[in-house]
């Protein structure tokens, strides 16, 4: 993955996103990423893995998950709503960025009143 470890890869991706914060509110063994307190994605290693875990559309995570062996239903969240994406080689640096990206808008779509919104879905990115 374009030499950056998975973790490294969307980690970059979500600190490039307007208003996210890294947290350790489970430890330093997980990081959690935020968009106004809301969670948006979490990575770790704890099953000796690495794994990133988004918010993702239910409909798109089922397809996801179809067309990736990586991506599977999430790690310890709502499995309807979170995806996991695991480190493997076989996901493209910009699908991690784009999954990033989608778990973040549709967190701030879903869960932040919008006169805390730190950019406009649905214009976000457009140029």
């Amino acid at each position: 993955m374009d030499g950056k470890t998975l973790h490294e890869r969307a980690a970059a991706r979500a600190e490039e996103l307007p208003g996210a914060e890294l947290t350790h509110p489970f430890g330093p063994e997980w990081d959690v990423f935020k968009v106004r307190g809301k969670v948006f994605m979490l990575q770790t290693g704890v099953t000796g893995e690495a794994i990133v875990t988004l918010k993702s559309d239910p409909e798109e995570s089922h397809a996801l998950r179809s067309q990736y062996a990586d991506i599977t239903p999430g790690y310890h969240m709502n499995k309807k709503h979170w995806i996991s994406l695991h480190a493997g080689g076989t996901l493209e640096p910009e699908v991690v960025d784009e999954l990033v990206t989608e778990s973040y808008l549709q967190v701030l779509e879903h869960s932040v009143p919008k006169s805390q919104w730190p950019v406009d879905p649905a214009t976000f990115g457009q140029a």
